[in-house]
C-alpha cells in the first residue's frame, strides 16, 4: 500500500511538472521548450533544449530529457550505425562496457540496431573496429528479437570469465536513409527514417560536404549536386542537424520535426558509376 501511494505521489508530481512546461509553451515566455511531430504547435513530442534539443521522458516518477536513458551507442565506426558497441553499464556515473563477442548473437543486433534508430543488422564480428580500453560487460544477452532496447532483454551470467579486448563486438546496422524518386538508389528525394516513420529531409543548412554522409551511409560515394524542391504535402519534415548528424552516437538526438516548403534532393557520385558502367556494356 505504501508503495503504491509512493508511485501515486511520483506521478502526481510528474504532472505538476509538465503543467509548468506546458504553460511556459503556450505563453511563448520560454525558448526552450517546444512540441514537434505533431499537426500543429499544440500537440507532438515534448522536447527541451540544452545544448540539443532532446525529447523529455517520464521515468521513476521524474522528467528527465531522452539522453539520460540510452543505453547502448557505437562508437569509431564510419557512420552513425556502426562502430565498436559499448552498453552504460551503470546510469549513476555514465561508466560504458563493451560486449564480448561469445556473448552477443543476431536477435541482440537486431535490438541494438532498432534501438539506434538504424535499420537492420548488416554484420557483427570481434575485432571488426579494433580493441577497446572500455571494461567488458560481464553478462550475455539473451535478446528475443523485438525488445525495445537492449537492457529490456533478458541476460544470464558469461559462460567465458574473461574475454580479450579484441573480441569486443563492432555492429554494422543499415542507416535509416534512403533516396526515392528515381531510377537510381544513389540520386532523388532524401528521406529518413524517426520514430518509426518515413520522412522528406528539410533542405536548410545542408551543404556537399555534410550531405556526404548520407552518400556514404548509402555506399553512394560522395554528393555531387543539392536541391531544394517544393514539400506540397503540408506535413512536417524531418529537420536534421548536420553538425550533430556527423558527431553524435545516436541519430536520434539530432532529428525533429520542422514546418518548412523545401525538402533536399540529393544526388551522389555513385549515380554517375553506375551511369557509366551502363554506358559501356557490350
Amino acid at each position: 500500500m505504501i508503495r503504491a501511494e509512493g508511485r501515486t505521489a511520483n506521478m502526481s508530481l510528474v504532472m505538476e511538472r509538465l503543467l509548468v512546461l506546458l504553460m511556459l509553451l503556450w505563453s511563448s515566455e520560454s525558448g526552450d521548450i517546444r512540441l514537434v511531430g505533431g499537426d500543429n504547435r499544440c500537440e507532438g513530442t515534448l522536447e527541451m533544449k540544452l545544448e540539443e534539443w532532446r525529447p523529455v521522458n517520464v521515468k521513476d516518477g521524474t522528467l528527465k530529457t531522452a539522453d539520460v536513458f540510452y543505453s547502448v551507442r557505437l562508437l569509431s565506426g564510419s557512420s552513425l550505425c556502426s562502430g565498436i558497441l559499448e552498453v552504460r553499464s551503470n546510469q549513476s556515473n555514465q561508466q560504458w562496457s563493451s560486449v564480448c563477442e561469445a556473448d552477443f548473437d543476431q536477435q541482440d543486433a537486431e535490438v541494438v540496431c532498432r534501438e539506434l534508430g538504424c535499420g537492420t543488422p548488416v554484420f557483427f564480428q570481434g575485432v571488426l573496429f579494433g580493441e577497446v580500453e572500455a571494461p567488458m560487460w560481464t553478462k550475455e544477452f539473451q535478446c528475443a528479437g523485438d525488445e525495445s532496447g537492449l537492457l529490456d532483454c533478458k541476460s544470464s551470467d558469461s559462460v567465458g570469465n574473461t574475454c580479450s579486448p579484441g573480441r569486443a563486438v563492432g555492429l554494422i546496422c543499415s542507416a535509416p536513409v534512403r533516396l526515392v524518386g528515381e531510377a537510381s538508389r544513389c540520386a532523388g528525394t532524401l528521406e529518413l527514417k524517426h520514430l518509426e516513420d518515413w520522412r522528406p529531409v528539410e533542405a536548410s543548412q545542408w551543404t556537399l560536404k555534410a550531405a556526404s554522409v548520407f552518400c556514404e551511409h548509402l555506399d553512394c560515394g560522395s554528393a555531387i549536386s543539392l536541391q531544394r524542391r517544393e514539400w506540397w504535402s503540408g506535413r512536417p519534415l524531418w529537420s536534421v542537424n548536420p553538425h550533430c548528424f556527423q558527431r553524435e552516437s545516436d541519430a536520434r538526438a539530432c532529428v525533429t520535426a520542422t514546418q518548412s516548403s523545401f525538402m533536399l534532393y540529393l544526388t551522389c557520385s555513385g549515380k554517375l558509376t553506375s551511369i557509366l558502367t551502363e554506358s559501356f556494356t557490350c
